[in-house]
């Protein structure tokens, strides 16, 4: 079985410019070592707070690299560098409100701020885009959150099957779709 290729794009100016070394990528990525259970590739990208260059590298990721799933982490904030979400949804072709909403009932149970985070999702032709804040700590909680619906979210836009580890995170599938 050929591996799904997953997109990990790190939104940041300074990461992008070598001024700081990316953190979110790598948490990114290691929480889905831990997650799935399919094979799977990391297909990495860092960029600037530009919306062009981010709904690029989305696009990118999506039609030419064929990621099932296509994460961001940063520039979901409320500062005017933060574009992440107008990006996602020009890119995308629907957008998920649901899974911003979880990610930030979640936060708000470690930080008060959370309702400053503008986190959203949407759906690329076969592709799911998930935007996640930049810090690590809370990547891993949205993730948890949210990765249970995202295998059945892939299967149901006409993306590979994705399985997990159910000590990590149970994928939920209706009965008809197991």
């Amino acid at each position: 079985m050929q591996s799904v290729a997953i997109g990990i794009i790190t939104i940041s100016d300074r990461a992008s410019s070598g001024q700081y070394a990316d953190r979110g990528g790598p948490a990114v990525r290691q929480w889905l070592e831990r997650a799935l259970t399919t094979r799977w590739r990391a297909l990495n990208r860092v960029v600037p707070d530009e919306i062009p260059e981010i709904r690029q590298a989305i696009e990118q990721l999506c039609d030419v690299e064929s990621c099932a799933l296509v994460i961001t982490t940063g520039g979901t904030g409320p500062a005017p560098r933060d574009v992440t979400p107008e990006a996602t949804e020009e890119a995308c072709s629907r957008i998920l409100p649901g899974f911003g909403e979880l990610m930030r009932a979640v936060s708000l149970k470690a930080v008060p701020t959370a309702i400053l985070s503008r986190q959203t999702a949407g759906v690329r032709g076969a592709s799911l885009v998930i935007n996640l804040p930049g810090n690590p700590a809370a990547i891993a909680d949205c993730l948890g959150a949210v990765f249970a619906a995202v295998p059945y979210a892939i299967d149901l836009i006409g993306g590979p099957r994705l399985e997990t580890d159910a000590g990590v995170v149970a994928a939920y599938r209706p009965a008809h779709a197991r």
